[in-house]
């Protein structure tokens, strides 16, 4: 089933459920989706996750935790969506592959491996951690 068609699925179940946060999460999503031209539903979706841990960080330093609750909860719907995110270990056995197999050594090579990362787990690796990782293993 495509994403746009599970949305919507999700979309009236949610609503039957009067379960709002879903709801509005999931229209916002599918209003994003509907108006970009050829979306690439999975950089939409990382794009809302990533936006709303930039909000949870800046409620939390406002003191409104009431606010990063809901984008949280947020966060919890989208993330339904997305590929599953490899763990620490996980990225940085991966990443350690990738290395070796194409015999990178040196820090001017983290452009290639960060390339090489996206091309093989999309939406599944947090960038600023596969960047964190090739540069600890190249340093």
């Amino acid at each position: 089933m495509a994403l746009l068609e599970q949305i919507n699925v999700d979309l009236k179940k949610a609503m039957l459920e009067r379960d709002e946060v879903t709801r509005d999460t999931l229209r916002m999503i599918k209003s994003e989706l509907l108006t970009l031209d050829n979306p690439d539903e999975l950089a939409v979706l990382s794009r809302a996750v990533k936006s709303r841990r930039d909000s949870i960080k800046s409620y939390v330093e406002g003191g409104r935790q009431d606010l990063a609750d809901k984008e949280q909860a947020e966060i919890e719907v989208v993330e339904r969506y997305l590929p599953k995110q490899l763990g620490e270990d996980e990225a940085r056995e991966a990443i350690a592959g990738i290395i070796e197999e194409l015999g990178l050594s040196s820090k001017k090579d983290l452009g290639k491996v960060m390339k090489e990362v996206k091309a093989r787990y999309p939406g599944q690796v947090d960038g600023r951690l596969a960047s964190s990782i090739a540069g600890q293993l190249l340093g």
